[in-house]
């Protein structure tokens, strides 16, 4: 695959120090520090990408330290619900199958976000790689949808993977298991930047070496510089591809879907965002606004502190963004190029291992839509949207509520209403191994509403829930459901230990 070969960040920035920070200023010294994690690099093609990655920083930085001292906060009475033409009904968008859309399924690549860790669900390693279905993972699921979409269309859709510098080395490893699949994979990876000290400003990283805790994956924003610096976007724009979908690897409702993808060719928009329905567990979900006149997506994190209520309410924000983006190509090149493609920042203050408070800036994928010209979001069925983001979520994935097919999931049509029920596991079952250890199999739930479970709670096998089951096991308590037990609208509490028979 081709590399970005561009000078380093030292060269690059030697014929333009007069226009720096004085001597001893903070840009300055940030300068001097990232000239110095470049020079430990040895020279070659790694080294001409980690000085752009350092350069891109260093861009970012300076924004902030602008951002911080000038910006004006969001003014919320600019703030509107979006003007019909930025959300469209996707009832309104001609339907196609595949084979309907063959030509243009050539010129796709489907792009998944595979950067994240399994850490909170309690796993190790790539979040790609925890099995939320039939034994397989999400990588396994992806696959074989692209595979399936190449088998009936007879187009050649490549999978692209954006690791992080957490997720590379195993993702290229599993990624050979599927040689024999008939999908191109190829993977780049993210840009990593250096934490840096809240009260200097420095970074905490003396030297370029992942050591854990000085770097971070600078979030799903830092996709447009990344994929241009991997050299990977001149190539698919050689091979000849002019859109790219791009989704969460976790979102198992995230298909390529031929109507949006029509959609992309017929209006020449240059980017089109995947929303849906807010429900009451989507209240701190992003959502398209006009902001003075212009397409925003606006986050809760942007949200003054006096509106933050107003932002979580259904009734005015409707819609949330799903993170499902098709973006043109040819475009992220443009707007990358230009170097004026700035992101809303994200700060996050975080605390390193040894105490020491630190910050790093990130910007979201979904930002964009500022950018781009004919930007617009399409309100999309709930089935588009299925993330498994805990266990609650891999409760839903795992059961009867869904089928699975090609590498898809979809709602299993024995059940009456097309809504998702509601499950709220507690701490006993917030790892993953300790989940999969209080059920034996997983429970019947078509006729589900609502689920909560607390405390120490096992279910045997063939358990029925109904309506909506509430089950609390008290501190020092234990409860278990015994096998072929059918709750329908019930509360069960207190300490039971009941036998299979």
């Amino acid at each position: 695959m081709p590399q970005d070969r561009r000078p380093s960040f030292t060269r690059h920035h030697s014929q333009d120090m007069r226009s720096s920070s004085a001597p001893g200023g903070v840009e300055h010294a940030m300068r001097v520090d990232l000239d110095g994690l470049v020079n430990r690099v040895s020279d070659g093609p790694e080294k001409d990408i980690f000085a752009k990655e350092m350069e891109d920083f260093y861009r970012l930085f300076t924004r902030y330290l602008h951002e911080k001292k000038h910006s004006k906060p969001l003014n919320w009475e600019k703030v509107r619900g979006p003007k019909p033409e930025d959300v469209i009904a996707y009832s309104d968008l001609e339907q196609k199958d595949l084979k309907g859309v063959a030509p243009l399924l050539n010129k796709l690549a489907v792009l998944k976000l595979n950067g994240g860790l399994g850490t909170t669900m309690g796993c190790v390693g790539p979040k790609s790689v925890i099995e939320v279905r039939d034994g397989q993972t999400f990588l396994d699921l992806t696959v074989q949808q692209v595979e399936h979409l190449n088998h009936i269309s007879g187009a050649d859709v490549p999978l692209i993977l954006m690791n992080s510098f957490n997720t590379n080395e195993d993702t290229r490893k599993i990624v050979q298991k599927y040689n024999a699949h008939n999908v191109s994979i190829f993977t780049f990876n993210q840009s990593r930047y250096p934490r840096f000290k809240s009260d200097s400003n420095l970074p905490v990283a003396q030297s370029p070496e992942n050591k854990p805790g000085l770097w971070y994956p600078p979030g799903h924003g830092d996709l447009y510089e990344s994929f241009a610096n991997s050299g990977l976007l001149d190539q698919l724009i050689e091979d000849g591809k002019e859109w790219v979908f791009v989704s969460n690897v976790d979102n198992l409702g995230a298909t390529v879907d031929p109507a949006i993808l029509q959609h992309m060719a017929d209006t020449g928009a240059e980017f089109v965002m995947e929303v849906t329905d807010k429900t009451k567990s989507d209240i701190k979900g992003g959502t398209i606004v006009d902001y003075d006149g212009q397409v925003r997506l606006l986050e809760i994190a942007q949200v003054p502190k006096a509106h933050v209520d107003d932002f979580k309410r259904v009734k005015k924000f409707k819609i949330f963004n799903t993170n499902n983006i098709w973006i043109s190509i040819k475009a992220i090149k443009r707007l990358v190029a230009s170097q004026k493609f700035d992101l809303d920042l994200i700060v996050n203050h975080k605390t390193t291992d040894d105490g020491t408070p630190v910050i790093q800036l990130e910007t979201a994928v979904g930002a964009a839509i500022k950018h781009f010209n004919g930007a617009h979001g399409v309100n999309v069925p709930r089935s588009r949207f299925l993330p498994v983001k805990s266990t609650s979520d891999l409760f839903l994935v795992t059961s009867d509520l869904y089928l699975l097919e090609n590498g898809q999931l979809r709602m299993n049509p024995k059940r009456t209403f097309r809504t998702v029920p509601v499950v709220k596991l507690g701490d006993h079952f917030k790892k993953v191994n300790d989940y999969l250890a209080r059920f034996k199999t997983p429970p019947q739930i078509l006729e589900l509403d609502h689920l909560t479970v607390t405390g120490d709670v096992c279910f045997s096998s063939d358990v029925t829930l109904e309506g909506t089951v509430i089950i609390v096991a008290n501190h020092g308590a234990h409860i278990d459901i015994p096998r072929g037990a059918i709750l329908n609208d019930k509360v069960v509490s207190g300490d039971l230990r009941l036998l299979d028979h």
